[in-house]
């Protein structure tokens, strides 16, 4: 017996059609309001979308480190990584994005719909510096689509209650996991220099 879901309809009928608030919670750029919620957080997920598939990675910087410019764009510093770079050869291919904002204790959730470019621009760089490291680049987001989620995502998961949370040492370190991939990787000596080694690479 077949049980997948393979078309709209058959969603619609199973979970209905939204109304009321959560259609027209849905605008096309950024309210007063909903520059609040940008504002005050810390915590950004970026999601992306390239020919090799997608793409979800989390960005953070004290709070307000997302500058709303207008009701329809927002400045994003692309800091210091691992040199990765695929949020960046994504949207150099496709320049579809989305952002969730978080804010710790906060329940409801930002979510923003839109399109990006990548800016070398030296005024702009230079902007977002912090202790004294100026970001490579940095994202000018174009808002298509900005709506609030309901809270019951972090409800259920008691995603900020602090009686949940976990300490490091309760699951495998990093120079465990990497060791365990790379027999000959030092985990280790990772571990035991990652900490100063993440001081000096923040920014």
């Amino acid at each position: 017996m077949q049980h997948n879901v393979t078309s709209e309809a058959e969603l619609e009928a199973i979970y209905g059609l939204p109304a009321g608030p959560a259609v027209f919670k849905e605008i096309g750029h950024i309210s007063e309001h909903y520059r609040a919620f940008i504002e005050a957080s810390p915590f950004v997920i970026v999601a992306t979308s390239g020919p090799e598939g997608l793409d979800c990675t989390p960005r953070g910087d004290p709070a307000g480190f997302c500058r709303v410019v207008d009701e329809k764009t927002v400045l994003l510093p692309d800091r210091r990584g691992n040199n990765r770079i695929d949020t960046l050869r994504n949207l150099v291919r496709d320049p579809r994005i989305s952002l969730l904002f978080l804010i710790p204790g906060v329940g409801r959730t930002l979510r923003i719909n839109g399109r990006a470019i990548i800016s070398t621009d030296p005024a702009l760089r230079e902007s977002f510096i912090m202790e004294g490291k100026v970001p490579a680049t940095v994202l000018v987001v174009t808002a298509e689509r900005v709506y609030t989620q309901c809270p019951k995502a972090l409800v259920r998961s008691r995603l900020w209650d602090p009686a949940r949370f976990l300490k490091e040492t309760d699951l495998p370190s990093s120079g465990t996991i990497m060791k365990a991939l790379q027999a000959d990787f030092d985990g280790a000596a990772y571990d035991a220099h990652y900490p100063q080694r993440l001081k000096e690479t923040t920014y």
